[in-house]
């Protein structure tokens, strides 16, 4: 007989059945005042506390009827409420948002190999934990008196499943509670209900049924530019925009220049993502496309979108001879980075293993690498090189790097939650320092040679939101962005041309969409659009610089059904 067992058994001989019982009920009782104090610990208002209830009851009945013993099923529901809330504290320390259902959902190998990543230690956490744990419910298992009949648990996870779900409806979601530490188990449930009624009545991606137009794909095999074709360095600029706009803000001299193209004019940007999520505009700059079509789903979008997706900015450049490349200043398998940048033509993917880098860099090192990589291969034909810049990036709690900016001075802005402004325009101006250095050295280093460079603000920084109208409380901002304000979308994009003249700016609009930015850039580089292409600049056309709000979505599921038809999304 297994020790485990052996112990069990000896134990049993030596303890009355009605003291085995007692102990087994006094177990049941802790398990149960243990759930009671993370409620109490993690959730805030009365919804949210009902709907964590109905969570740890429908938890617990769904093992019952598995397992019919009341302690075992209030063990393993406690061991996933815990994991539960550390995974969401975990992702509040990475994209300061809740884990919700949905992250359950897309589970895959880059996920995994994140977490394996940025815990190399994980294997060993769970083979402890699992070690501890086994045990203990077998010993609830043997102490355990009571039996639940199979029907009383399932009518009991009906019950439960019925109250959360009329909950989740009843009483939408505050989005602004999802950036907060609180509500964790509430929310996750309460968005499992809203992610199973999208999934099964409009799927991931919204798009019309059919249509009766088609694009044309009998393009060129060849691409004949009218000019010789630039390098292109697309920058995104990390939470960069013009926070001159807010009243009363004091900025350094000469701030708004950093914003304004080489013509003169300052131009801003419509990103789809409020105060966080990079990935939004990643996708749009990349694939041309919107994340709101994905609606709940836009969260995950390039995880989602990695071998589904093939229409891009990338794949239209490699049409003309273009060799692609991505700087990316975190690991690749960050939300299927390395495999959505791939999937839509990126050639030569350079994540933070391959720069070697473990901290935030300043936008030197960043711009330095971009060089190197022209200087390398510029001979094999144009180059396009998306390169992020993380100096800006959350919190702006701290001096980041002061001995790079010795003379700064703070002008004596407001903090916001905690966050410096000061700290803010300090880092914007170390980036406009280093943009300006990095000019200086292409012109230097590759005289004659034609350039192209956009940059854009991804987001506005967090805590911009609190700004915008500071009468507004959390559920009102909330509001405010589920309604697309554009107070709290908009950013910038400036364009630079060396050694060149761009061929065509009728499509750099300002304000912009962030999809139309691969067409800007395609048109200003002079390279001929492809069917896709060409279809969405009429639809900037009839839009008037507006993508998915253009007739409340209704063009952009027009153009969605198109790429399906037209192969160039799949699966989706």
């Amino acid at each position: 007989m297994p020790p485990a067992l052996t112990f069990f058994g000896l134990t049993r001989l030596a303890l009355p059945a009605g003291g085995r019982h007692r102990l087994g009920i006094g177990v049941l009782v802790l398990l149960h005042l243990a759930a009671l104090a993370v409620l109490l610990h993690t959730e805030d208002g009365l919804v949210g506390r009902l709907a964590f209830l109905s969570t740890w009851g429908l938890l617990n009945f769904v093992w019952l009827a598995l397992l019919r013993r009341p302690s075992v099923a209030a063990s393993l529901s406690l061991v996933m409420v815990v994991v539960l809330v550390l995974l969401s504290r975990f992702k509040q320390d990475t994209l300061m948002m809740s884990a919700n259902f949905i992250d359950v959902m897309l589970i895959d190998a880059d996920t995994v190999s994140f977490l394996l990543t940025v815990f190399p230690n994980l294997r060993w956490t769970v083979g402890v934990a699992a070690a501890v744990i086994l045990p203990l419910l077998m010993l609830f298992w043997w102490l355990d008196p009571v039996r639940v009949r199979l029907r009383w648990a399932a009518l009991g996870a009906v019950g439960c499943l019925a109250v959360l779900g009329a909950l989740s409806f009843a009483v939408p979601m505050d989005r602004e509670k999802a950036f907060q530490s609180a509500d964790y188990v509430s929310q996750f449930a309460r968005s499992g209900a809203r992610a199973l009624v999208d999934l099964t009545t409009r799927g991931l991606l919204e798009s019309d049924g059919v249509t009766r137009d088609r694009l044309s794909l009998a393009a060129a095999a060849d691409c004949k530019p009218g000019q010789r074709l630039p390098h292109i360095v697309l920058v995104l600029d990390e939470s960069s925009y013009d926070i001159s706009a807010v009243p009363g803000i004091k900025v350094p001299p000469g701030y708004q220049s950093h914003f304004r193209s080489f013509d003169g004019k300052e131009r801003t940007f419509l990103v789809e993502g409020a105060g966080g999520p990079t990935w939004y505009t990643e996708y749009n700059v990349l694939s041309g496309l919107s994340a709101r079509s994905y609606g709940h789903f836009a969260e995950f979008v390039t995880r989602i979108a990695a071998g589904r997706v093939t229409r891009s900015l990338p794949s239209a450049l490699r049409h003309c001879g273009y060799r692609t490349y991505s700087v990316y200043p975190w690991l690749g398998a960050f939300l299927s980075a390395r495999n959505f940048q791939k999937t839509l033509g990126i050639d030569h993917f350079y994540d933070a293993k391959d720069l070697n880098t473990r901290d935030v860099e300043p936008d030197e090192f960043y711009y330095a690498f971009t060089a190197d990589l022209l200087r390398r291969d510029r001979a094999q034909g144009p180059m396009f090189v998306f390169t992020y810049l993380m100096a800006n990036h959350f919190p702006w709690t701290f001096r980041y790097r002061d001995e790079l900016s010795a003379d700064w001075r703070d002008l004596g802005n407001r903090d916001v939650n905690g966050h410096s402004i000061d700290e803010y325009l300090r880092r914007q101006d170390m980036s406009a320092h280093d943009y300006k250095a990095f000019v200086a050295r292409l012109k230097r280093d590759f005289p004659g040679e034609p350039f192209l460079i956009v940059r854009f603000g991804d987001h506005q920084p967090m805590f911009a939101k609190r700004l915008v109208d500071p009468a507004l409380d959390d559920a009102a901002i909330g509001r405010r962005i589920d309604a697309v304000d554009p107070r709290f979308f908009t950013t910038y994009y400036a364009i630079e041309a060396l050694n060149f003249q761009p061929a065509d700016l009728s499509s750099a609009a300002s304000p912009l969409d962030a999809a139309y930015l691969p067409l800007v850039i395609l048109e200003a580089a002079g390279v001929p659009l492809d069917a896709s292409f060409a279809e969405q600049k009429r639809i900037f056309q009839r839009c008037n610089g507006l993508f998915y709000l253009c007739a409340k979505g209704a063009e952009a599921r027009r153009f969605n059904r198109l790429l399906i038809d037209a192969g160039m999304i799949k699966r989706l």
